[in-house]
């Protein structure tokens, strides 16, 4: 039978659940079998803790924080007002410290209050030891290890390309597959490189404008909490403008669409840049700045990301290109396919299937800049670093591939009738109620989780973007539970018990 480490009556510091904190608590128990120690908190909570959750004081000194775990939200770091005491014996007296959590190395200033005199005296800045923190690597490796994510960043360009190869064919039915390849040099064009960077650095000029209310993101490790700015909605509406302006004055938006494997390249190969520039600049980042899923190991780190929010100044990269380039970029493309379905097939006005993919979609890039600031809380914020896997998401899939179905549509006219489609509008605002309801009360949980207000085919192509998200979701939610069983320990076993399916009730 393993030996236990710690006593019963001992007074330790232990893990608050969620956080990287530890409180003052007493050991109450051992459990032999599952070995789990039960420790009780000052302010009377009982919680079972893993052993290396627990750790001796420091020195001959207890260390607490002044007051006890917040209840608001568990994995709250204190601000930078939050003070820590140490009570030392030394002569009848007291020695208090007082410090920032903002600054993770400076000088402690001391008071000494004369507990007898109820005098305050200031003492010269004193130097005390400061611990460093750091971020363990990772060894369960996900999207299966360095063999998976290797195969990931080689496959996922290519069928990118035969995707949109084998839509531009007269019947891209699977007997036709594979589509004639094109020569590699027409694929690269100067002219569209330039307009790609062009768009790009015309999204960060509106992302740097002052407008906008300025957030704070979740609390890092050491306790500082990023701020962002909130103009996401500002930045489309300008763009809006701007296009609108374009078409106004004559500027053929049909070039996009005759263009559209050579930009899907030029976006390819910038995203490839970044990611190299990303996984280069995080090797001077501090210890404490990188991801929670780093693994020391360069292929898989190259593409999940070493640096959790890489920054130029106030400039956050990784924020930036979640919403920016590539979701606004998704809403343009999808405009170009309109126009271009009317030019192609001669028409007055767009058909039915192209104004309702262009209206259901442009709901949901609004719905999320406008709720942009639910972005804050999400996994690719809180948990993912930025590397390939979000720079060619944010920039090359979101905004090439969840436009498949109008680039579809333009060459493959599909006509709906309009009971069919009254009952898709129905079924389209029933799923974004749904939709919209369930990721507000998930931002809401994660800000405060005792919040009291608080699931007719001709070709299969234009229905991928279905199915895709479908096994997308079903692997977030597995990456999610993955990751709260890690973090949570015992306490996510207990929910779980309490909510026992994961989306479908009674199935999964």
């Amino acid at each position: 039978m393993p030996s236990r480490k710690f006593a019963d009556g001992e007074v330790v510091r232990g893990r608050w659940p969620g956080s990287s904190l530890y409180y003052e608590v007493e050991i109450l128990s051992h459990d032999g079998k599952s070995q789990l120690y039960t420790v009780k908190y000052k302010d009377g909570t009982e919680l079972e803790l893993k052993e290396n959750d627990i750790k001796k004081p420091f020195g001959n000194s207890i260390s607490i924080y002044n007051g006890e775990p917040e209840h608001t939200e568990r994995n709250e770091i204190p601000r930078k007002n939050t003070q820590e005491r140490f009570i030392l014996s030394q002569d009848g007296s007291y020695i208090s410290t007082e410090y920032s959590l903002r600054p993770r190395r400076e000088e402690i200033k001391l008071k000494e209050i004369d507990s007898k005199e109820g005098k305050l005296v200031t003492k010269e800045p004193t130097s005390l030891r400061t611990f460093e923190v750091t971020t363990p690597l990772r060894k369960d490796l996900e999207f299966g290890g360095v063999p998976g994510v290797t195969l990931i960043m080689l496959g996922l360009p290519v069928f990118l390309f035969l995707l949109l190869l084998m839509c531009k064919q007269k019947d891209p039915s699977l007997l036709n597959f594979p589509p004639p390849l094109p020569n590699l040099y027409d694929l690269w064009e100067t002219r569209v490189c330039g307009v790609y960077l062009l768009w790009f650095f015309a999204q960060a000029l509106f992302y740097l404008l002052p407008i906008g209310k300025v957030a704070e993101g979740t609390p890092l490790v050491d306790g500082r909490r990023l701020k962002y700015r909130l103009n996401g909605f500002y930045a489309f509406i300008l763009t809006s403008a701007v296009i609108g302006t374009a078409l106004f004055w004559g500027v053929e938006l049909y070039y996009v669409y005759n263009h559209f494997l050579q930009f899907a390249l030029a976006a390819t190969v910038f995203s490839v840049i970044l990611s190299i520039y990303l996984y280069v600049r995080s090797w001077k980042a501090p210890k404490d700045e990188l991801s929670p899923a780093n693994s020391g190991n360069a292929v898989y780190d190259f593409f999940i990301g070493r640096e959790l929010n890489p920054r130029i100044g106030t400039f956050d990269l990784k924020y930036f290109c979640e919403l920016r380039p590539g979701l606004i970029g998704w809403v343009v493309i999808n405009l170009v396919m309109l126009l271009a379905e009317m030019k192609v097939q001669k028409r007055t006005s767009p058909s039915l299937a192209m104004i309702l993919v262009n209206s259901f979609q442009l709901l949901y890039v609004v719905d999320a800049l406008w709720n942009e600031e639910a972005l804050l809380t999400t996994m690719d914020i809180i948990h993912d670093g930025f590397g390939f896997m979000l720079a060619f998401g944010d920039l090359v899939w979101v905004p090439f591939i969840y436009s498949f179905q109008a680039f579809y549509l333009v060459t493959h006219p599909y006509e709906v009738s309009w009971p069919v489609a009254a009952l898709i509008i129905a079924l389209k605002l029933c799923g974004y109620v749904i939709f919209r309801c369930a990721n507000s009360q998930k931002n809401a949980f994660r800000k405060n989780p005792t919040n009291p207000k608080l699931a007719r085919f001709n070709h299969i192509l234009p229905y991928f973007y279905v199915i895709y998200f479908t096994m997308l979701l079903i692997h977030r939610e597995a990456r999610d539970e993955h990751q709260c069983k890690k973090k949570y320990g015992v306490a996510w076993e207990k929910y779980c018990q309490r909510v026992p399916y994961r989306i479908f009730p009674y199935i999964y």
